[in-house]
């Protein structure tokens, strides 16, 4: 799989050959990364913090908000990789600090150990100082204590020179079940499929920085079909992950999904690009592609505009919306075109009137003596909720980035209740 990356060195993207001769200078890396988060998760390494001469603190946070980041470069110590797993990072990677006593006190499965060797040999402190130690007996030593390893070939990075299917071989068996995450010398999209093929991922930075491979021929190195027709069967989703449909896609339709960021399939009717939305109006904004276990099927990630995915009008291909989607939208539906007599638009026109519901409908809920009542109160409770969530344009998606963004954080608030929360409500058991 692709795991494209971003340098960073005085705030902005870089790209350097060696480790040490400057390249390519991108500039400000947002964009960037708003671009490669197609692709999943990014690498964002602080070169500055790797040697010693600063961070790049505040622009990982403003990655961390675009895009889901392996986060490493100057992580010296456990308290400092623990901060960025709190602050979101979804691994954290340490070089010189990947020793067992550091990695002991790091989750295994969010920690990589980042081994830089020089033609065999694992190099620190910025890639300047040989240790004299191969790059798999580190592998073997630290295999148990992470999750994954990084190995950076640095004789070839920045050089496009292609990657070497017996070192990989090696590399992915001395790393016993920790996933391994190749970098240095990727030249184009083979390069990407043999590391694939054989267990590992390939972090890629100059030849995507350079413009000789392309995002979406980097996406797609992996694929495989037993289509005669050669497309890929892809599945799009909402940002919830709620099925709308089945599409098809081909090398041409993903190139300009991915260059436009938009829903573009391949019409097996017409043998032409399908824009979605183009005559409906019901555009996509593509947000991630990912690839399934086999290789053979894809995943499009979309905003989803207009009455919905499906040529009748419904939502999803598969009906209507139920649950809390249905929910979502009616709620929506009725703040955008207000009808006489809505209690959702008498709801939004009167704040004092929805908190009150609220606070009346959570106690209800905390309350509730039964499974059928706890059922009831709490889908009244939901119901008042999304009518606030609407109110500040708050959706189920972005509420649910919050749960998955809380879920990352190691250190844990003791969640204890204000003192003026504890006294039991009327009607609560005592």
């Amino acid at each position: 799989m692709l795991i494209p990356s971003i340098d960073l060195l005085n705030a902005n993207a870089v790209q350097l050959v060696g480790g040490r001769d400057l390249k390519i200078d991108a500039g400000d890396p947002r964009p960037i990364a708003q671009r490669f988060a197609l692709a999943g998760e990014i690498a964002v390494v602080d070169l500055d913090a790797a040697l010693g001469r600063g961070d790049n603190t505040d622009t990982i946070r403003d990655l961390l908000a675009i895009a889901p980041c392996r986060v490493g470069g100057g992580i010296r110590d456990a308290d400092s990789a623990l901060r960025w797993l709190d602050a979101g990072a979804t691994k954290v990677v340490l070089g010189t600090a990947a020793t067992p006593e550091v990695l002991s006190r790091l989750p295994r499965e969010r920690t990589i150990a980042a081994l830089d060797c020089v033609n065999g040999e694992v190099v620190v402190d910025g890639w300047r100082t040989k240790t004299g130690a191969g790059v798999l007996e580190r592998l073997r030593e630290l295999r148990e204590f992470v999750g994954g390893f990084l190995v950076t070939f640095v004789e070839r990075e920045g050089r496009m020179v292609g990657l070497e299917r017996e070192r990989i071989e090696a590399i992915v068996d001395a790393a016993g079940d920790a996933r391994v995450t190749v970098a240095g010398g990727v030249r184009d999209a083979s390069d990407i499929a043999l590391a694939d093929s054989l267990g590992a991922d390939a972090q890629v930075g100059m030849a995507l920085y350079s413009g000789s491979l392309d995002l979406a021929d980097a996406l797609a190195a992996p694929l495989t079909t037993d289509r005669p027709d050669g497309l890929w069967p892809t599945i799009v989703c909402d940002e919830r992950g709620v099925a709308l449909g089945l599409a098809y896609s081909s090398a041409a339709s993903l190139r300009e999904a991915v260059a436009t960021r938009t829903g573009v399939y391949w019409s097996r009717s017409r043998n032409a690009l399908w824009r979605k939305g183009a005559t409906s109006g019901a555009t996509q904004q593509l947000l991630r592609i990912d690839l399934d276990c086999d290789r053979d099927a894809l995943r499009f990630t979309v905003r989803q505009t207009g009455a919905g995915f499906c040529h009748t009008g419904t939502r999803t291909c598969f009906g209507d919306a139920r649950g809390l989607d249905a929910l979502a939208s009616a709620v929506a539906q009725r703040a955008a075109q207000p009808v006489a007599g809505s209690y959702v638009a008498r709801l939004l026109a009167d704040p004092a009137l929805l908190r009150a519901k609220l606070l009346e409908e959570a106690c209800e809920l905390a309350d509730a003596p039964t499974r059928e009542n706890a059922s009831d109160e709490a889908a009244d409770l939901l119901f008042f909720a999304m009518v606030a969530m609407q109110r500040r344009g708050v959706t189920l998606a972005d509420a649910e980035r919050t749960l998955d963004r809380r879920a990352l954080n190691i250190s844990r608030r003791p969640g204890n209740a204000k003192p003026a929360d504890l006294a039991p409500s009327a009607g609560a058991p005592q």
